[in-house]
């Protein structure tokens, strides 16, 4: 994160003695990015994080891909998807490459352990539902519209108050990150961004637990899933400070940037991550050129995949979309809007549209779960229709 928070209770300075009320010492843990060069905050908690009394390893993480047929263009409708698992085994990939993996996930069961990823940041956007992230940095809710970003070794688990649930989750391998562009050389975001430091949610408030018995933490790392067994709860810090921490941004609080002719997908630019970006696309007024075409030109992605997630609205530039469709539009091959679209597009003066667009700059592939929920007329729905 680009600002300074702290939390609980800690010390006057850094590396030096912090004592219980009995006269012992909480355990000062270091976590941070990049070696000791990126961000991070210091914890300090009641037992030392280190501390374990078994380990074994539960299963392969890797995603299961369809083999390679001919570069087109794809639609999956997710609605179509069943609802199971827990937030973390109840995760249904789609899309997957060497920097990032792309799901749905509609959880009906809780979580009976705690989880922490140690591979990358992970981004969860909430379409549906309600509910809390609980953390060793604090307690985070959520509601729809929420993006929630937790950083890489974070220790959580999602608790949700809602009958029905859905995210997008976006797995990263690295750092996400909100754009450089946005940001001045302090950090602080500057006056032409969409979104500042006050549309930012950090944890409400610290729990901190010292119970003992037997607690399971799960782990990705080297993209396996391994099993910890503690004999104290994780949730264990009684302070910390730094700028490493999970944080909630709001879709709806995302202030779109217009213009007289159509603006290219960078202005919707909400995040950045290692070969990818992260867009936002918010109910807006359209272009105010007399003359202006409001839907997206045709355009080829180069050196770019883009894969749109649809939220809810009228997605004027595509037929045959609904809500949770997610479509692929791969680099080699250009895209645009359906027919007719353009024509229709004119003369409207705004559009009520929320997706998420995710652009990665090394080809995705499909992941096997994705093929059951495939639109197989989807390549051919640039075609006129026949009279």
């Amino acid at each position: 994160m680009p600002f300074y928070r702290r939390m609980g209770e800690i010390p006057h300075k850094r590396h030096v003695q912090f004592r219980k009320d009995d006269g012992g010492l909480y355990r000062e843990e270091v976590m941070g990015t990049k070696g000791f060069s990126g961000i991070q905050s210091i914890l300090y908690h009641h037992h030392p994080p280190t501390q374990i009394s078994d380990a074994r390893l539960l299963r392969d993480w890797t995603v299961k891909v369809e083999e390679e047929g001919a570069n087109r263009h794809r639609h999956f409708l997710t609605r179509k998807l069943s609802p199971g698992g827990d937030p973390i085994d109840g995760r249904q990939y789609l899309l997957v490459n060497e920097d990032v993996a792309i799901g749905i996930c509609m959880p009906t069961e809780t979580m009976e352990y705690f989880f922490r990823n140690g591979d990358g940041d992970e981004l969860w956007f909430v379409h549906e539902g309600e509910g809390r992230v609980e953390t060793v940095f604090g307690t985070l809710s959520y509601r729809p519209g929420d993006y929630i970003v937790v950083p890489v070794g974070t220790t959580y688990r999602l608790v949700t108050s809602s009958e029905r649930t859905r995210f997008l989750v976006i797995e990263s391998t690295g750092e996400i990150t909100i754009p450089k562009r946005y940001r001045n050389e302090y950090g602080q975001l500057m006056e032409h961004s969409p979104y500042c430091e006050r549309d930012i949610r950090g944890p409400e408030r610290l729990e901190t637990h010292v119970e003992e018995g037997e607690f399971e933490v799960r782990v990705k790392a080297r993209n396996q899933l391994h099993a910890y067994r503690c004999d104290f709860h994780p949730f264990d810090v009684v302070g910390w400070d730094g700028y490493l921490y999970p944080y909630a941004f709001s879709i709806h609080d995302f202030e779109p940037i217009t213009g007289s002719i159509h603006q290219p997908p960078p202005v919707h630019q909400t995040f950045a991550g290692p070969n990818f970006v992260v867009c936002s696309f918010v109910p807006r007024l359209f272009d105010y050129h007399p003359e202006a075409i409001p839907v997206p030109y045709y355009h080829s992605n180069v050196h770019s995949d883009e894969v749109l997630y649809y939220v809810e609205g009228n997605f004027m530039s595509r037929r045959g979309i609904e809500s949770g469709s997610v479509t692929l539009h791969p680099s080699g091959i250009p895209h645009g809007p359906h027919p007719g679209a353009i024509e229709n597009s004119l003369g409207k003066d705004r559009t009520e549209e929320l997706a998420v667009m995710v652009d990665t700059f090394r080809p995705l592939r499909v992941a096997c779960s994705a093929l059951a929920v495939e639109d197989p007329g989807y390549l051919k729905s640039w075609l006129p229709a026949k009279s």
